[in-house]
């Protein structure tokens, strides 16, 4: 009722279509020329559980001057959605993914954005990264902007960080291979949100729900939705990148949508 309603476009133009279909599902050689090579980094993604395309990867690695180098690496989707393209009329007719409750009407394309756009584990994809230098008081003292490559070496849920970083056992073992980066990841995060509210931020913490809906697509219940510190993470690490990116178009004087 809500696709009608809107009139939500479900299908996709067959010029868009043949295009998504044209890119090459692995990168080439030729796909790294001109970009940092991160694929030898600890990256990795933090979504929800029932995720199934994934925009942003996070690494963090600590400095011989005990700072930490954050690093926030975005899906790279404009290589693909060249400008004046039948991919980028369609994606600018549509303007957004719509998420509803039992589904997800993308605006790409799910060849691009459950494919080559998405960063998916234990394949090369290619990113925009920030890469900033903080020190322990929180304080962004360095950055560069960068086309990269990585390689996501593991798909992370909130719920499993959340369980790892309360010390679960289990959970802890299997993903010992980055259990200290996520240690590390929180103690950043914690600096990150007390320097953010001694500037006085304000936190519009408020209560969300999420509609469970069965095999026949109605409602079946209704629960709240609990954020853990995997979230709060996240959200420390996409604010210091945003806030980063922000000021460097600010101070280059380039046009730019703040958000």
């Amino acid at each position: 009722a809500i696709i009608i309603e809107h009139n939500i476009k479900q299908e996709f133009d067959e010029a868009a279509v043949n295009q998504a279909r044209s890119v090459a599902p692995r990168l080439s050689k030729k796909d790294f020329e001109g970009r940092c090579d991160f694929t030898g980094k600890t990256i990795f993604t933090i979504d929800g559980d029932d995720a199934r395309d994934f925009d942003d990867a996070v690494s963090l690695e600590m400095l011989e001057n005990g700072s930490y180098e954050l690093g926030v690496h975005i899906a790279d989707v404009a290589n693909y959605v060249t400008h004046a393209s039948p991919l980028d009329a369609e994606a600018f007719e549509r303007g957004t993914s719509v998420y509803l409750a039992d589904r997800v009407i993308p605006m790409l394309p799910v060849e691009l954005s459950n494919g080559i756009c998405s960063l998916n584990p234990n394949v090369d994809r290619l990113t925009l990264s920030v890469i900033m230098e903080i020190d322990s008081s929180g304080n962004i003292t360095g950055h560069k902007l960068v086309k990269s490559v990585i390689h996501s070496c593991e798909r992370m849920t909130y719920n499993n960080v959340a369980k790892i970083l309360d010390g679960d056992t289990e959970l802890r073992e299997k993903s010992a291979h980055i259990v200290p980066t996520l240690e590390k990841m929180h103690e950043l995060a914690a600096i990150l949100n007390a320097r953010r509210e001694k500037r006085g931020s304000i936190n519009f913490d408020f209560p969300e729900s999420r509609i469970i809906a069965g095999e026949d697509g109605r409602p079946k219940e209704i629960v709240k939705v609990v954020r853990n510190d995997a979230h709060k993470l996240i959200e420390e690490f996409m604010l210091a990148a945003n806030e980063t990116i922000a000021e460097f178009a600010f101070w280059a004087d380039i046009p730019f949508v703040y958000r």
